[in-house]
């Protein structure tokens, strides 16, 4: 999986808009093989974000879980510390 395209799920406060778009931004980045499309391409490209971020937000929203929500700070801070320990 890209490494820029983070768990969106069971997150206090929930995902924000703009973290789902950039999500599927990335994805279909990642498919395409393309960071950004040519002309011709641009309104499939468009199209196909825009659908990954619907069906991302219709799954984040429905989706439940029993266990406590995750937070952000905790998050970050344990994927520096793997990162720190992985390129040491």
């Amino acid at each position: 999986m890209c490494r820029a395209i983070r768990p969106l799920f069971n997150f206090e406060p929930p995902a924000t808009e703009e973290e789902i778009r950039a999500a599927a931004l990335q994805f279909v980045r990642k498919v395409s093989g393309f960071s950004r499309p040519s002309r011709t391409n641009a309104d499939a490209f468009a199209r196909a974000v825009e659908e990954v971020a619907d069906t991302t937000r219709q799954l984040v929203e429905t989706r439940s879980s029993t266990a406590a929500p995750r937070d952000r700070e905790t998050e970050t801070t344990r994927a520096r510390e793997r990162s720190r320990r992985r390129f040491a």
